[in-house]
């Protein structure tokens, strides 16, 4: 066994759900990154700076031997960025961008130790359903799309909208088991 200590920096409770579902043993400390896109960034160079902002900011708050999981998740639908909705006009906005069309949903994932870290990004396209406005209302009034990214969750009832995926389903929930598995590996073999 490693003498590294496993710490995922997330308050996510889909993102521990997926860790544990590796079957690894860890803590979680919550970080306070500011999720704010520079203008320069692209929405793959956002999402990777979140995953390695997290983590770092998790290592800063665990012990020494600690190997910490720091992950981002964003919605792009051609270079925009949908964040998680304001209020109901917001994911209204983005939920009528997305329908009938395809969007990347863009998962980064960062493993960091005191000495060294690996990062990889997940890019997955996921394709919509044509929404009507009462669809999106009846979706918005359950409650779900309003901590989203995007304003849905495809492993919740947001899952009715999407009519197929190219990628990682688990990159689209949060956390892409088989590549978090193989960073994970680079470090506890």
């Amino acid at each position: 066994m490693s003498h590294y200590h496993l710490v995922l920096a997330s308050a996510s409770p889909r993102r521990k759900a997926l860790l544990t579902q590796l079957g690894y043993t860890f803590d979680i400390i919550v970080s306070n990154v500011e999720e704010k896109r520079c203008e320069s960034e692209t929405p793959y160079q956002y999402v990777e700076r979140l995953s390695l902002d997290k983590a770092r900011a998790g290592l800063e708050q665990s012990a020494d031997n600690a190997l910490v999981i720091g992950s981002d998740t964003i919605i792009a639908f051609n270079e925009t960025v949908l964040e998680k909705p304001q209020d109901f006009a917001d994911a209204q906005r983005m939920l009528r961008m997305l329908s009938g069309q395809v969007h990347q949903v863009m998962t980064a994932v960062t493993v960091m130790s005191a000495q060294q870290h690996y990062s990889q990004v997940i890019v997955t396209d996921v394709w919509f359903s044509s929404l009507s406005d009462t669809d999106i209302l009846a979706y918005w009034q359950t409650g779900e799309p309003c901590d989203k990214a995007g304003s849905y969750a495809i492993q919740g009832l947001g899952g009715r909208f999407v009519t197929r995926i190219e990628g990682s389903y688990y990159a689209v929930v949060g956390l892409p088991l088989y590549e978090t598995d193989q960073l994970i590996k680079k470090f506890i073999p």
